[in-house]
């Protein structure tokens, strides 16, 4: 192999837990939420759907056309999240907003245990990596701030892309990056989404995700592309 494509959420990274997404946008807020109100209140939001979380119970139709662009567009990711976040019932002023600019800031996510590692050893052993995601913002600060940005040669994100997973166009894109053929690229993800590569030509190996900052296995990805940790 001479290149590894990561997908990002659920591979490389994961979302802060609940209760202390909502405690720390509430703070931006100037509200103070005790651990009781704020675990019910996490609960409500987590099911309405946070960026990063499960699928939401139910997308609303004033939202259903921002929701399908989410991953294409900033301005309807921002509107889809927003907006659910907006159907829970709360005395906190401006909370739907805090909880989107956390959602997506760096202070938001965790890098997992063997994520460090894993691109460390690509890197040392001359091998390019791409990070490559359906998402709807810039998460190359992220990176930055982990100090792992040194690591990474390409970003090949959707909605500067104008394409998503499992399309085999934003896998071919991100070969194009690393200036590699997909027969010598491998494709690490945790979706079906990402097996999509398969049809680029790439290899592929999906992962099980985890809780954040566990380990979840990536290393895995290390002997298939022809390198030990």
């Amino acid at each position: 192999m001479q290149a590894v494509l990561f997908d990002f959420h659920g591979t490389l990274a994961q979302v802060e837990e609940p209760v202390t997404w909502v405690t720390a946008a509430a703070a931006a807020c100037g509200a103070d939420l005790d651990r009781v109100k704020a675990t019910i209140l996490a609960d409500r939001l987590v099911t309405a759907g946070r960026a990063g979380g499960p699928m939401p119970r139910r997308v609303p139709i004033h939202l259903a056309e921002h929701w399908a662009d989410r991953d294409l567009y900033e301005h309807s990711h921002r509107a889809a999240y927003t907006g659910l976040a907006e159907t829970v019932m709360t005395d906190v002023e401006g909370l739907a907003d805090a909880l989107y600019d956390r959602g997506i800031g760096p202070a938001g996510w965790l890098p997992y245990a063997d994520t460090e590692p894993t691109l460390r050893t690509l890197h040392e052993a001359g091998i390019k990596v791409a990070v490559v995601s359906n998402i709807g913002f810039d998460i190359r600060p992220h990176f930055a701030e982990w100090g792992l940005d040194g690591l990474i040669d390409a970003f090949a994100l959707s909605y500067e892309i104008g394409r998503t997973k499992p399309d085999p166009a934003i896998f071919l894109r991100a070969c194009g990056m690393l200036g590699v053929d997909p027969e010598h690229t491998l494709m690490v993800g945790d979706t079906p989404a990402d097996a999509g590569a398969v049809q680029a030509g790439c290899a592929a190996l999906v992962l099980p995700a985890a809780e954040p900052g566990r380990s979840n296995g990536l290393s895995a990805s290390l002997a298939l592309a022809g390198c030990s940790g």
